[in-house]
C-alpha cells in the first residue's frame, strides 16, 4: 500500500490551560484526543506520519504539542501558535523554532474580525523571525481573506505559505465564485494548499461527491503543491471518520487527475521538510 502522510490533524487535552474549544456544544469531539486515538482510527492503513497543527490560540497548547511530539514518532512535524502581534513574538518564534519537529506557525485568522489583520506593519518583526527561522505559515483563512492573502504573499515572496482547508469554500451552498478565481490567483503565486476540512463545510447529509467541482479546481490549480489532510478529529463533526474521508478524497482527486503519491505524501514531505519516522 502507498505510504500516507496526514498533512493536517489535531490533538488536544481539555485540561491544558488555554484550551477553550471544543465545547460541550461539539459533543462528538468534546473529549481528549491523543496519539492512541489516531492509531486506532487508522488501524490497517499505512500511515507513515502526520503534521500536528495547533487548535488553540495559546502558548500552553503549543508547549503541550511540542512535548507530545517528542515522545510520538508518528508526529513528524508541529505547526504551533504564536501571538504575532506581541512585542515578544520574535523571541518566542526563535524559541519554538529550536524544537526539532516545529515546522510552522498558524495565526487563527478565521477568528479575527479584521480581514486585513495579517497586513499590518506591526507584525513585520514577527514575520521576519518566522522567515529567518526557516518556518512556514499555515493560513487558516476563509474566502473573504483570499484577496488579502494574495497581497500578503506578494509582500513576502520568500515565506512558504500553505492554505488550510482550501480556504473553506461555501460548499454547503455549492458556491464556487469568487473563491474559484481567488484561489487560482494564489496558486499562481506559488502557494501550497491542503485538501482538508471540506466535509465540515458541507451541510449535514450532503454527499462527498458534491465536492467534485472544488476538488477538480484545486487539483487543476495547485497540481503537485496540493496535499491531503484529515482535519481529524474535527472531521468527526461531519459524520465521517478518518478512513471514509481518506477514501472519498482519494477517489475525487484521482478522478480529477491528481498524482496520488504527491497528494498523500510527497507534497507534505517536501513542504514541511519531514524527516523519516525512524529518525525522530
Amino acid at each position: 500500500m502507498m505510504r500516507l502522510i496526514d498533512a493536517h490533524q489535531h490533538f488536544w487535552s481539555l485540561a491544558t490551560p488555554g484550551t477553550t474549544w471544543p465545547t460541550a456544544a461539539e459533543a462528538e469531539i468534546h473529549r481528549d484526543f491523543g496519539p492512541e486515538d489516531l492509531i486506532a482510527a487508522t488501524a490497517g492503513l499505512p500511515l507513515d506520519g502526520t503534521v500536528l497543527v495547533q487548535s488553540q490560540p495559546s502558548d500552553a497548547d503549543t508547549d503541550w504539542m511540542m512535548a507530545l511530539a517528542e515522545r510520538t514518532p508518528l508526529v513528524r512535524a508541529v505547526v504551533g501558535w504564536v501571538e504575532l502581534a506581541d512585542r515578544g513574538a520574535p523571541e518566542r518564534i526563535r524559541e519554538v523554532a529550536r524544537h526539532p519537529k516545529v515546522r510552522g506557525v498558524r495565526p487563527m485568522l478565521q477568528s479575527i474580525a479584521d480581514t486585513d489583520w495579517l497586513l499590518q506593519d506591526s507584525l513585520t518583526p514577527a514575520l521576519e523571525a518566522v522567515q529567518a527561522s526557516g518556518l512556514r505559515l499555515d493560513a487558516l483563512v476563509q474566502p473573504r481573506h483570499l484577496p488579502m492573502l494574495a497581497r500578503f504573499a506578494e509582500r513576502w515572496p520568500d515565506l512558504p505559505i500553505v492554505i488550510d482547508h482550501a480556504a473553506k469554500p461555501k460548499a454547503a451552498d455549492t458556491i464556487l465564485d469568487p473563491w474559484r478565481d481567488d484561489i487560482a490567483r494564489l496558486a499562481g503565486l506559488g502557494l501550497h494548499c491542503k485538501l482538508s476540512g471540506l466535509r465540515t463545510e458541507q451541510a449535514p447529509g450532503q454527499p462527498a461527491a458534491d465536492l467534485t467541482p472544488y476538488v477538480e479546481h484545486l487539483v487543476r490549480s495547485f497540481g503537485e503543491r496540493l496535499m491531503w489532510g484529515s482535519d481529524w478529529p474535527v472531521l468527526l463533526l461531519s459524520g465521517d471518520d478518518w478512513r471514509q474521508w481518506h477514501d472519498d478524497a482519494r477517489a475525487l482527486a484521482e478522478r480529477a487527475g491528481a498524482d496520488a503519491a504527491r497528494l498523500f505524501a510527497g507534497a507534505a514531505t517536501e513542504f514541511y521538510a519531514l524527516e523519516s519516522a525512524d529518525a525522530s
